[in-house]
């Protein structure tokens, strides 16, 4: 009796693993030939072709020219179909809502921004996430329901525990109990929520400087400190939501901050976060401080304090490395990374300078000493992780050809 379509071995289980494994191997390197996907897959040149054929019916690969320049008749090169699917995602800051859709090969075919300023904001959250979503929709010359799959990125962390918010106190009206139901009923595709240093730690790890790295820790700087554990290849978000909420860790060197939730800071925030920087170059002398979001007026500081190898800008710089290493040699010491990644914009801009600071700090303050290494995704990472997010997920669904 012949086993069940879910049976492991199966001819059409065995279809289904040869279809994925070419399908991820376009993904990877793009216009392949039926020879050259025969030989990475190890399938014979019939079996490589009743591949093709199959998924070219499926609508999931398309025929895109010849190669050329090689000795012999030119081969047909296939890709895999732009168009097989789409996914979404969602950025959101108490000012603004960024919204992208990428097709299933990762590329962004539409891009919408909605600004969002005000403490009461002007729109429910549900109108704010559906105008923004609607606006990338279309950019990309979409429709609602050509979206398999949105991922939305915030601060903080939905409770899997009570499906609120937690840990963002600063962004209005996303902290209803019955958000994510209203979310539900307006959207006709599965929606997915994340913490929004948990996304860059996605981007990084399918994109930047995390690749191949099964353990390591991403620290953020941006608006607030912040960061992403993952262990074993899969993010550790800990039973609230909240693991990785680090600028809430008390620290040597700044005042016990008590009540840490209902201050929106914590230890680690006040010695090392963004707004702690202009003070500090107040505090050495610097005079031309420019002006602007803390954040902004951080990372410039910062980047400036990179090209500097003496005076007060190179202490800026110290001071600073030693107040990120302070709080990253409590994280080295629980969790004894193999990496640790530097992003955000107060980190990134200091680049190699600062890096390099870090490191040596650590290595003073630790037992373990993991390597210290600067983000390589700098354009809208949140954004870049909720999409590389949903698109994992619908790639699953679409590229399973043994339903």
């Amino acid at each position: 009796m012949a086993g069940s379509a879910g049976t492991p071995g199966t001819p059409r289980v065995l279809r289904a693993m040869n279809d994925r494994a070419a399908l991820d191997l376009l993904l990877e390197h793009g216009p392949l030939s039926r020879t050259r996907i025969g030989k990475l897959t190890g399938l014979s040149k019939p079996t490589a072709s009743q591949l093709l054929a199959r998924l070219e019916a499926a609508g999931l690969v398309l025929m895109t020219g010849t190669s050329e320049g090689r000795p012999g008749p030119n081969a047909q090169l296939y890709v895999v179909n732009p168009g097989a699917a789409h996914a979404a995602g969602l950025d959101v800051t108490p000012d603004r809502i960024r919204a992208a859709v990428a097709d299933v090969t990762g590329r962004t075919v539409g891009e919408y921004e909605l600004p969002t300023p005000g403490r009461r904001p002007a729109q429910p959250v549900v109108r704010q996430v559906t105008d923004a979503l609607d606006g990338a929709v279309k950019a990309a010359g979409l429709a609602r329901d050509d979206i398999h799959r949105l991922v939305i990125g915030t601060p903080g962390a939905f409770d899997p525990n009570t499906g609120r918010l937690r840990y963002a106190s600063h962004l209005p009206g996303w902290h209803s109990p019955t958000l994510l139901d209203e979310l539900a009923a307006a959207l006709p595709m599965p929606v997915e929520y994340e913490n929004d240093v948990n996304l860059v730690a996605i981007a990084e790890q399918r994109l930047g400087a995390a690749r191949g790295h099964a353990d390591f820790v991403l620290l953020w700087n941006e608006g607030g400190l912040g960061a992403a554990l993952v262990l074993g290849s899969r993010l550790h978000r800990g039973w609230t939501g909240g693991a990785g909420e680090v600028g809430f860790l008390p620290v040597p060197g700044a005042p016990l901050v008590r009540q840490v939730t209902r201050a929106n800071s914590g230890g680690y925030q006040e010695l090392a976060g963004s707004q702690a920087i202009p003070e500090l170059a107040r505090e050495l002398g610097i005079e031309d401080i420019p002006t602007g979001p803390y954040a902004e007026v951080a990372a410039a500081l910062v980047e400036r304090a990179a090209g500097h190898d003496d005076g007060p800008y190179r202490q800026l710089l110290r001071t600073y490395a030693t107040g990120l290493a302070t709080g990253l040699a409590s994280l080295v010491s629980v969790l004894d990374p193999e990496l640790v990644v530097l992003s955000g914009t107060s980190l990134s801009r200091g680049g190699e300078p600062l890096r390099a600071l870090v490191q040596a700090e650590l290595e003073e303050l630790a037992a373990s000493r993991p390597r210290l290494v600067v983000g390589d995704v700098h354009e809208h990472p949140v954004l870049r992780g909720a999409l590389e997010s949903a698109l994992a997920t619908t790639r699953d669904e679409v590229f399973d050809t043994s339903r």
